[in-house]
């Protein structure tokens, strides 16, 4: 996952009113499931219990269903770059705009180990604990900037290096433990 650092000048109006701005693309990603709880194998939210039970007795993640996860994960995560000040264009349903991420389709058989999902969202928490304030201190970053930009029309490299860190870090444990993709353990960093 990347996102690409604006060096144009930004639109402090759209920055200005982000909150009320947001609202209609907010209303579409929480009525998919992308919102406030995505992990919870929902009706069109992240399919977890479906491929966790795949996985576990059949040792197959349907592709279809990891299209589905993907294509959700990045629109997720474009909005939330939207809302943390990382970029000014307005998110996208369907195009990669300045956020790019790609995950690789897992082999079931080779990549996966069959009782793994049983415990991987176990096995996170001390992440969820970490990212837990990592994610209020990119709060602070986005507030902070939201200034930094109405004020000089600019943001803070380090503080947009830090939130896209924090939405890494995110985005890695989500991969292990709620899409599950991978059996490898993610690292405790806010680098790629």
């Amino acid at each position: 996952m990347s996102v690409d650092f604006p060096d144009k000048p930004r639109n402090r109006v759209s920055v200005g009113f982000r909150i009320f701005v947001v609202i209609p693309i907010a209303i579409v990603l929480g009525l998919i499931g992308g919102g406030s709880a995505p992990y919870w194998g929902t009706a069109g939210g992240i399919l977890f219990f479906s491929v966790g039970l795949m996985i576990l007795f059949r040792q197959k993640y349907p592709r279809w269903w990891f299209d589905w996860n993907l294509n959700l994960t990045r629109f997720t995560t474009r909005v939330t770059a939207f809302i943390a000040l990382l970029f000014d264009e307005y998110p996208s349903t369907d195009e990669e705009q300045s956020v790019h991420l790609d995950l690789v389709y897992p082999d079931a058989k080779k990549d996966l180990g069959q009782g793994m999902p049983l415990v991987k969202w176990f096995l996170a928490i001390p992440h969820y604990f970490i990212l837990f304030f990592l994610g209020l201190a990119a709060i602070v970053c986005a507030i902070i900037s939201w200034f930094s930009i109405l004020f000089t029309g600019k943001m803070p490299k380090s503080l947009f290096d830090f939130i896209v860190g924090v939405m890494r870090w995110g985005l890695r444990v989500s991969a292990y433990a709620f899409l599950l993709i991978t059996d490898r353990y993610p690292p405790f960093s806010l680098e790629p």
